[in-house]
């Protein structure tokens, strides 16, 4: 099977240069909480998430509207083609310990997301041919990705 039959189709998408509060509105607007990051091109380039707009926030003290999306985006980015497999896709997600990708084409611009979630839904339904993918196989992927990563900074406040 191909990411193309369980994707969400159509990315929103954010510039570098956008704030930080227009990529927040954009994930309250439609219900998502990632973003491609995309360049003057419209090629996918980064990714935004909530998290990173709420640490944006901790950690330069400043309104959303005064602080860029390139200050909190990620400084590169995993994506899958729609014509990738999905037990390619699964690896890659187990292997960067990521919840969502972008969808690409050949030119490297957003056309859809695959997520975690599209995963678990896909193999639950019962009868459907899974090439490859289990339920065991996404738990081991979930776990994987929930792994935490010992290499961030602990942040400390001092706030109280």
């Amino acid at each position: 099977m191909y990411v193309s039959e369980i994707m969400t189709i159509g990315a929103h998408t954010c510039g570098t240069r956008d704030s930080l509060n227009s990529a927040a509105q954009t994930m309250w607007e439609h219900d998502v909480g990632a973003l491609p990051v995309i360049d003057e091109e419209g090629r996918a380039m980064a990714m935004i998430t909530d998290r990173d707009i709420c640490m944006a926030a901790y950690t330069q003290g400043m309104r959303l509207v005064h602080i860029p999306v390139s200050a909190a985006c990620s400084r590169s980015i995993v994506t899958v083609y729609e014509d990738d497999t999905l037990s390619a896709a699964e690896a890659l997600m187990r292997e960067h310990q990521i919840r969502r990708v972008p969808v690409i084409d050949r030119a490297h611009k957003p056309v859809g997301m695959l997520s975690m979630n599209d995963l678990a839904r896909h193999v639950s339904k019962p009868g459907q041919r899974h090439n490859g993918l289990s339920p065991s196989s996404i738990v081991e992927t979930l776990a994987a990705v929930c792994q935490p990563t010992a290499d961030l900074p602990q942040v400390v406040s001092s706030a109280f």
